[in-house]
């Protein structure tokens, strides 16, 4: 695993697509091996405007590996949120508890080695650049094969 380049290339994507400065709220990257040992363990890679709770995401990881997506719901910090679109590497979901008038969307998309979370506020045309700033990073992390 080249660590450097996953920092580096994290570091110039999140500056630009993440917070005020991008079409994200926040996002998370969450090595991930599906192939691998239940013993092995994700971990938090990187993550930029949210502070993401290490059991929250043991949760998350197991609804990922549960596979249940169309019939069951998942929390990202106290934001509750259904899968609305299931693609091949990648499904969008609606948050269920927004405060917010327009809504709040996420965006999960799976890697050779991780997950990357990208959180969104608003309705289609921000889920749109959510999209293209989440397949940013992770078409720069599929050429390296990570």
């Amino acid at each position: 695993m080249d660590w450097a380049f996953v920092h580096k290339t994290w570091d110039k994507w999140a500056s630009n697509s993440v917070g005020s400065s991008g079409p994200l709220n926040a996002a998370v990257l969450i090595n991930y091996d599906p192939t691998g040992p239940s013993r092995l363990l994700s971990t938090i890679v990187e993550q930029e405007g949210i502070k993401a709770d290490p059991i929250e995401l043991s949760e998350f990881i197991k609804f990922i590996k549960r596979n249940k997506l169309k019939t069951e719901s998942f929390f990202i910090g106290p934001n509750q949120y259904v899968v609305t679109s299931i693609h091949e590497s990648w499904f969008g979901a609606r948050c269920v508890n927004s405060l917010t008038p327009m809504g709040e969307g996420a965006i999960v998309m799976q890697t050779t080695a991780f997950l990357l979370v990208a959180l969104y506020e608003g309705s289609i045309g921000a889920a749109s650049r959510a999209m293209a700033a989440a397949d940013q990073i992770t078409w720069q992390l599929g050429r390296r094969n990570l």
